[in-house]
């Protein structure tokens, strides 16, 4: 059985202190010697770093517990839930003083300044209770951990201040203790640096199967991750950012774009691909006589299969409210664990139903698409047995489609006791209709449909799996070297899992030029990726948010009990700032305590 590192953690260092990172005492609970006395004390110190890594699966984000808002703060999603920040983010009301925004900054900074403290420490740990090899691995792992918890504050809030190896004293005097924010390339860069120590001292797969630890895999992966960022348009010579500067003068944004950058990127994809592809990642796969159905299988079961081959970094043993969230109402039918009866608070947008393939692998404003955007066609998705009467719009579109959206007329995931189909219904009287909540309901006529089980126990949460490495690389080498070969092996190799037609067949043509294969890569990345806190990140570091997330979106009109229900209606227009809104503000707690803190554009 694999074992899980994050199971009956021991808060050794007051994680619930609201104290600010730089006043924080990570041995505020055991006196030093006490930690580092035991093999115990040792892990549960450990362990309790690694407990500030997110719990991707809780998108129910009011600001305290350890998730964020990304699903429904892009334009994947739409929660039903004012409590949800995500609907302040969209609405535009969301400001530098909410709790919501500080969040992300005390968690990572105490993580960051307990592994520091680790780091340092870790050597003079009893040698009766961890010999060298362990104090060697455990170090590297509190390295690895810290470089991650950088890279997320700079994906997050752009440029940010980097401690390096102090663990700051707090009796110090103050000046000392006001770092100004370090340019974002020079946090990349220490990111990667670290990243690169740790790899030297890590296993390849995890000690005792401890699943959930560092690993070499997992440090060149985020190291892709971490160079993808410092190439992309809103941190590459984004000259909007030219005023972004500390008081020095330091600009904090390069403003001179660098193609180099992307270079980079490409070459550390194709470092991990040719280290780690197939002896130790694949891409997950499932053997099926019908095509469509394995490919469906596969897409479904990839985010849900436990450390399956494909993933490279998650968070075990994550307790979600995801099964409740995405699952709809269905008024009528068993509450047995979950499985059958929910909110549907999450919602798909139109703009993300839109934005899956059809079956022949083309965007549906291709000519040659086949999609049908009016009336009704009999049609029997992968998850059913029979066929059934749906709008011709969800119909003969990609698998993936099906993986994703939970759509009016469609068979729920889970079969009831005498395994027969349960119906969702959306109309207003319909078993997941308004008639029966105003806020366990879904807000646009769908529900997100992806990474739900038959229950909402402990499971893992993957946060990075081989596909994402696989789009970074095509992505990077069509910046770099258009052209290159490469760029289709890979984005075919997505398609292919997808059950689509792959670019360059007989039956599709190959994007032709840079423009229109990096159009190409960004459709893919957005449903290979969709619903896994990806799509929030992407459209602002390629700098196009404001075009995608704001504006009007759209859904069925759940007001109406007829045919309707599938006219298009305007559920909100969405706020997106472009001077503003690309990055978190720095917490205003912060900007009031250290005067050498800069705060972002427009805020």
């Amino acid at each position: 059985m694999k074992k899980i590192i994050y199971a009956g953690l021991i808060l050794l260092v007051g994680m619930s202190s609201c104290k600010k990172y730089l006043s924080q005492v990570p041995d505020d609970v055991l006196t030093e010697d006490k930690i580092f006395n035991t093999r115990n004390n040792t892990d549960n110190f450990l362990a309790n770093i690694y407990n500030s890594i997110p719990n991707e699966l809780q998108q129910r984000f009011t600001g305290s517990e350890n998730s964020g808002p990304w699903i429904a703060a892009s334009d994947e999603a739409k929660y039903t839930w004012d409590f949800n920040y995500a609907n302040n983010m969209i609405s535009g009301t969301w400001r530098s003083d909410d709790g919501s925004v500080a969040v992300f900054w005390a968690n990572y900074y105490r993580a960051i300044r307990n592994a520091t403290y680790f780091i340092q420490h870790i050597e003079d740990a009893n040698p009766l209770e961890l010999d060298q090899t362990v104090k060697t691995r455990y170090k590297a792992e509190a390295r690895a951990l810290r470089a991650l918890y950088y890279f997320w504050l700079l994906r997050t809030y752009g440029p940010v201040p980097i401690i390096g190896e102090e663990v700051l004293d707090v009796n110090a005097p103050i000046e000392t203790l006001r770092l100004p924010r370090a340019p974002f390339d020079q946090g990349i860069d220490y990111v990667v640096s670290q990243l690169d120590t740790a790899y030297k001292y890590l296993p390849v797969n995890p000690t005792s199967s401890q699943w959930g630890r560092m690993t070499k895999g997992m440090c060149k992966a985020y190291k892709v991750e971490a160079l993808l960022y410092k190439a992309s348009p809103l941190y590459n010579g984004n000259t909007e950012y030219a005023a972004l500067r500390n008081a020095d003068g330091t600009q904090l944004i390069s403003q001179t774009t660098d193609v180099t950058k992307w270079a980079a990127t490409a070459t550390a994809a194709k470092e991990f691909i040719d280290e780690f592809v197939p002896t130790t990642y694949s891409l997950y796969t499932v053997s099926n006589s019908d095509p469509f159905t394995a490919a469906y299988l596969a897409c479904r079961n990839v985010v849900t299969t436990d450390w399956n081959s494909e993933w490279i970094f998650a968070r075990s043993n994550s307790g979600s409210y995801s099964q409740y969230d995405r699952t709809p109402k269905h008024v009528g039918s068993p509450e047995t664990n979950g499985g059958f009866q929910g909110a549907g608070s999450l919602g798909v947008t139109q703009t993300m139903v839109d934005a899956y393939f059809t079956a022949n692998g083309r965007s549906i404003d291709d000519p040659a698409s086949g999609y049908v955007s009016t009336g009704f066609t009999s049609y029997q998705a992968p998850m059913d047995d029979v066929s059934r009467s749906i709008y011709s719009q969800w119909a003969n579109r990609e698998p993936r489609f099906y993986v994703g959206v939970t759509y009016n007329n469609s068979a729920w995931l889970n079969r009831l006791g005498d395994n027969a189909a349960l119906i969702t219904n959306f109309f207003y009287n319909g078993n997941s209709g308004r008639v029966h909540s105003i806020s366990d309901v879904s807000p646009t006529g769908y529900c997100v449909r992806k990474n739900v089980t038959n229950g909402d126990g402990a499971r893992g949460m993957v946060l990075l799996r081989l596909a994402n490495i696989y789009l970074d690389y095509v992505e990077a080498l069509n910046e770099s070297d258009p052209g290159n070969a490469d760029i289709l092996t890979y984005l075919n190799m997505i398609r292919q899992r997808a059950g689509v037609p792959q670019y360059g067949s007989t039956d599709l043509p190959a994007p032709a030029g840079q423009a229109a294969m990096r159009e190409a890569i960004r459709k893919e990345r957005r449903v290979e990726l969709a619903f896994e806190s990806v799509r929030f990140f992407d459209t602002r570091r390629w700098k196009i948010a404001e075009t995608t997330d704001g504006g009007p979106f759209y859904g069925m009109d759940m007001s109406k009990n007829d045919n309707t229900f599938y006219n298009r209606v305007l559920i909100e227009t969405r706020s997106f700032r472009r001077d503003r809104d690309y990055l978190f503000p720095i917490p205003n707690s912060e900007m009031l305590n250290n005067n050498n803190l800069v705060q972002n554009p427009g805020w």
